[in-house]
């Protein structure tokens, strides 16, 4: 008996269905409710709300101290990205050089992964804990006098760190991978040739690994602009005064402690806005040099 395939068109949409519904209640939905928020103000209890328009943008762009977050987050995102990057194909590149105990080393590059980003700021808080912590004390012997609680710099290069011991095993899972699987007949041939390690991976092995490092660049912004809020909030709460507040961070801080929805819906929509800019202007430019 022959099938017509018009029989089972709406296979695929039932089977979509589960995932639609998901996506539809945890994503769409709460955004579609931040935009309309973002027009209305409200009182702090969220019963009394009126429309105000665009004055909640107006006045987030009027503010001098959003514009020190937004440069904190880009500081902050920077720093990340590039030392992340660069420390994990670091550790990618001298991993295919290992013999013996590769799978302890591996197994042991890959376990922060495997730790939620609030255990990783309480870990990175009894280490550096100006009172007790062991790395402060360690740091006091050779003479470094230790304390984010007071010191800008400081809190803000604890939190890059931490950040990126979190992302670090991602990043080294995908750049280790990447390497994997080039041709080892192509790094043989250059071998051959007289190039040396360093000069095979700059000229060989990098440019290979360009479609791998441009899709783990967008993903480690993405992951510094949203799921370092935990980090923060545990290690620095932001502070000392606001110089580890990042976008994210500031949206909390306005909505959830300042009771200001309309302030804190306004950043939601602005840091989303920005974030799929700068997502499609990758894919868009970026790309053009690398093919998947």
């Amino acid at each position: 008996m022959k099938i017509h395939y018009t029989q089972y068109r709406l296979l695929p949409w039932l089977l979509l269905l589960p995932q639609l519904f998901i996506i539809a209640v945890f994503f769409y939905w709460p955004a579609i409710q931040s935009l309309y928020q973002s027009f209305q103000m409200q009182d702090i209890f969220g019963s009394v709300s009126y429309w105000v328009g665009f004055d909640n943008f107006k006045q987030l762009f009027d503010d001098p101290t959003y514009w020190d977050s937004v440069y904190t987050t880009v500081y902050f995102s920077f720093w990340v990205t590039l030392l992340g990057l660069g420390l994990s194909l670091f550790l990618a590149f001298f991993m295919q050089r290992v013999i013996k105990g590769v799978v302890f080393y591996r197994t042991f590059l890959i376990l922060p992964y495997a730790v939620s980003p609030i255990v990783v700021g309480v870990l990175w808080m009894f280490m550096f804990s100006p009172s007790f912590g062991i790395i402060t004390y360690a740091l006091e012997l050779i003479g470094i006098d230790w304390n984010h609680k007071m010191n800008s710099d400081q809190a803000m290069w604890l939190v890059i760190f931490a950040a990126i011991w979190k992302q670090i095993s991602y990043n080294f899972l995908f750049f280790y991978a990447g390497l994997q699987a080039i041709p080892k007949s192509l790094i043989e041939a250059a071998a051959i040739d007289g190039a040396g390690p360093w000069r095979r991976f700059f000229t060989i092995q990098f440019p290979l690994l360009w479609p791998t490092t441009f899709f783990l660049c967008v993903i480690n912004i993405v992951y510094v602009f949203f799921d370092t809020f935990a980090i923060i909030d545990s290690l620095t709460q932001g502070g000392p005064g606001k110089a580890t507040s990042t976008l994210v961070y500031r949206i909390y801080f306005d909505g959830f402690k300042a009771m200001d929805y309309g302030s804190s819906a306004a950043q939601s929509v602005v840091l989303m806005c920005f974030v799929l800019l700068l997502t499609v202007i990758q894919f868009r430019y970026m790309d053009k040099k690398g093919g998947y």
